[in-house]
């Protein structure tokens, strides 16, 4: 049985299935703004790894409860942690790497589709992880940008990497050094964002979006996406080679064929994974 089908019993993320063939993963620490820990990164990473494995879940929303999406990573008791830093420093390297490393890198691997539904503020962390999705649909009450400065912390959830390939390396080096935070519309302009929706409309668009990309043909969709960001570091001709074999597995399934049949018969498509 998969996790979906029973909320997956996490005690900091909640699973859902709100529409045919969707997954919605909501991090659920609305007191905390959502800020992550290991143990919400823990319990996002086996998420992740379960909507990759049941075929029936054709595209994932991430979201936030309460009034944020996710404002980074938790930083209560820093003082604390600051204090015994020079003797822990591999800890925090492996904590790091076990925590939203691990988040980031299962997301950037995913071949199957994932929407960030940016209700409220995403910052730092919080705005890699909306980064690391495919689409990012924000409330015109969101907030975005990289408050890592403030607290003498760096972009080191990903946001080093993510950050300049989002908006430019300029833009990103001004939005990490100043620590600036943007309104939504703004973070549309400097590329942030794919959409923004009236924070009352959000839910809906998101999910109606979500619904219409798991009914296309879901191996086309994979298939789709893995070719286009393999090909932002590769040459034309390995693109092109890219093409050309994923074809030779696309092709030949009913999946094709039924687009096919439907488009001469002027009916919508009826695609079953196979």
């Amino acid at each position: 049985m998969s996790m979906w089908d029973d909320g997956g019993g996490f005690n900091n993320v909640t699973l859902t299935t709100p529409r045919q063939g969707v997954a919605m993963l909501t991090l659920n620490r609305p007191r905390q703004l959502n800020a992550y820990t290991h143990a919400l990164c823990v319990e996002v990473v086996a998420a992740i790894e379960d909507y990759l494995r049941d075929d029936a879940l054709r595209c994932l929303v991430v979201t936030g409860a309460g009034r944020a999406f996710c404002s980074g990573g938790d930083v209560s008791g820093i003082d604390g942690h600051r204090e015994t830093l020079r003797d822990k420093q591999l800890f925090d390297g492996r904590e790091m790497r076990d925590g939203m490393h691990r988040v980031i890198l299962a997301l950037a691997r995913l071949d199957k589709p994932v929407i960030a539904m940016i209700n409220g503020p995403a910052v730092a962390g919080g705005l890699a992880l909306a980064l690391s999705c495919d689409l990012r649909i924000a409330s015109d009450q969101a907030r975005l940008g990289d408050t890592s400065g403030r607290f003498g912390l760096l972009p080191d959830e990903g946001g080093a990497w993510l950050f300049p390939r989002a908006m430019g390396l300029d833009r990103a080096l001004k939005m990490t050094l100043l620590a600036e935070v943007y309104d939504a519309h703004e973070a549309l302009r400097l590329g942030l964002v794919t959409e923004v929706a009236p924070h009352d409309e959000l839910e809906v668009r998101t999910l109606a979006l979500a619904e219409r990309i798991a009914k296309q043909a879901p191996l086309a969709v994979r298939l789709a996406k893995s070719m286009m960001i393999r090909g932002l570091d590769s040459t034309l001709e390995r693109s092109l080679g890219d093409a050309q074999m994923a074809v030779l597995i696309s092709n030949p399934t009913d999946d094709m064929a039924e687009g096919t049949r439907a488009f001469f018969e002027k009916r919508p498509p009826v695609f079953k994974g196979r």
